[in-house]
């Protein structure tokens, strides 16, 4: 990593950290698609990344985050999702991995002024990205110290529950099942996980929301409402959710 006296005394927050981690993930990753603010049980999860065949969440802690609310996040992070990584700025660098689950990944990123890498930014051992704030004058170095392993808490029936009631529908299809119309979802979920592979459920689910638009998602819930209860009146949910 760079000199100590080449880092800039910029306290990085939430929004300058979130575009830059994305384009080093998917520098890293490969084929990404990153959901943001997404619900896991009581908790919301910065980010969620899906991956061809596992869903990671994403949880930032910036320099002006504290640790106070880490604990019960691991926990709702861990029965969703197939990996974690915990983001982290300077402040927590050095402590970090005592408050996460060795399974976790970590990474840290730390500002860099711009002038110090001119000359020797191949000398880095992270990746350099400009802040979210657009400065020119300020790079943010990301490292990879720690890769996430398989998260042994996952809960099927949690992960599963991402899914949106089309989205199960569609597995269904694939699957050559029942359509279970009448049957609530929570149930649908279970007779999937009892009917499908575990590897090729995976590769399913992560191919819903690689393909899920939250445009017309909306109106894909309604329309099977009301095909599944003719003469029901159905009221719309509305939500809002950022995707990039």
């Amino acid at each position: 990593m760079p000199d100590s006296h080449s880092f800039s005394e910029h306290v990085l927050h939430d929004k300058d950290i979130r575009g830059p981690l994305f384009d080093f993930l998917e520098k890293t990753y490969g084929r990404i698609r990153i959901i943001e603010e997404k619900m896991s049980g009581r908790a919301r999860a910065d980010a969620v990344m899906v991956m061809p065949d596992k869903i990671c969440g994403i949880e930032i802690k910036s320099d002006a985050d504290t640790y106070a609310r880490l604990a019960g996040q691991v926990k709702n992070y861990d029965m969703y999702y197939d990996m974690n990584f915990v983001v982290v700025g300077t402040r927590h660098a050095m402590h970090i991995e005592e408050h996460v689950p060795p399974y976790w990944g970590i990474i840290t990123v730390e500002a860099v002024d711009a002038p110090a890498f001119e000359d020797d930014r191949d000398g880095a051992t992270g990746d350099l990205n400009f802040a979210e704030n657009g400065s020119k004058d300020l790079l943010l170095d990301f490292y990879m110290l720690r890769h996430p392993k398989i998260n042994p808490n996952m809960e099927p029936e949690k992960k599963i529950s991402i899914l949106w009631r089309p989205e199960l529908a569609h597995i269904q299809a694939l699957d050559a099942m029942p359509a279970y119309k009448y049957l609530s979802k929570a149930d649908v979920a279970k007779k999937i996980l009892e009917r499908v592979p575990e590897e090729t459920l995976r590769q399913q689910i992560s191919g819903e929301l690689f393909e899920r638009d939250y445009t017309t998602i909306g109106d894909e819930i309604l329309a099977y409402r009301k095909a599944a209860h003719p003469g029901k009146r159905v009221r719309r949910r509305r939500k809002r959710y950022r995707v990039t």
